[in-house]
């Protein structure tokens, strides 16, 4: 009967573990290279290489704001003035990224952000995955 019960018990931890929103905050800030749009769980476009980087800073206060950069091959980045300001915010267990441009407000879903991925769903339904953006190696 003991046996049963730890079995029971380790069998209803693993199953009801969930991610916590609140954990994928700290891996948003950073240089993301898009690695593949996909729709209804069909790939739109992969890409191998791109020519532009997004890059995300997130305060402390869960403001911030989403670039277009460019990377060179010296390992510096062409930077353009345009900037989205954002703010992130949890509702219904879910962390979304809520943007104002030009007094429109739209929002995108962090489905799931680490050290290695970044995956974020706009309002379309369009899901994007990011890897870290890592320098040209020109060795």
């Amino acid at each position: 009967m003991k046996k049963l019960m730890l079995i029971f018990i380790f069998t209803f931890s693993l199953f009801n573990c969930s991610e916590n929103p609140e954990d994928y905050i700290q891996y948003i800030e950073g240089y993301w290279e898009i690695k593949e749009v996909s729709k209804n769980n069909k790939s739109v476009k992969s890409y191998n290489i791109s020519t532009s980087v997004d890059y995300f800073k997130v305060n402390d206060d869960l403001t911030g704001f989403r670039k277009k950069v460019a990377p060179s091959l010296d390992g510096d980045f062409i930077v353009t003035q345009h900037e989205s300001p954002f703010v992130l915010k949890i509702e219904n267990n879910q962390l979304y990224i809520i943007y104002t441009v030009n007094n429109i407000t739209f929002k995108e879903t962090i489905d799931y952000a680490s050290a290695a991925e970044l995956i974020i769903t706009n309002a379309e339904g369009f899901k994007y995955t990011y890897k870290p953006f890592e320098k040209f190696n020109l060795e």
